[in-house]
């Protein structure tokens, strides 16, 4: 059992910045692939990014790409999600999961452990 805690959300005018952070506690954390997803109201939740266990491999969304940078310290198990140059339309409540095995993936279907969520807010 893996669970996770994200924070770092709040409300952040367009153009701004926020890092969440998602602390993991239980089994061991290198073990797990991360990834960021967000649901916004009326919206089915989509993929962010993700990382791999070591690291190495990096996926962003499009929406993403060049915006946002996902990291991770294996020493205090958590995961960072670095996003700037915010957007309207990035509001929505940003979710942390873990997924068993080292790559990590696009696909909700495949995280096997979920966090409750933190709300991002960007304002005009």
């Amino acid at each position: 059992q893996v669970q996770l805690v994200e924070s770092g959300g709040g409300l952040v005018q367009a153009g701004g910045s926020l890092r969440l952070s998602c602390a993991a506690s239980g089994r061991t954390f290198s073990n797990y692939a991360m990834g960021w997803f967000r649901q916004a109201p009326g919206k089915e939740r989509e993929f962010v990014a993700a990382i791999s266990w070591a690291g190495g491999i990096r996926k962003y969304a499009d929406s993403a790409k060049g915006r946002f940078t996902i990291s991770r310290d294996n020493a205090k198990n958590t995961v960072y999600l670095q996003m700037n140059s915010l957007k309207v339309e990035d509001t929505a409540v940003y979710y942390c999961a873990a997924k068993s095995g080292s790559s990590p993936s696009v696909s909700a279907g495949e995280y096997d452990y979920w966090g409750q969520g933190t709300q991002v807010t960007v304002s005009s």
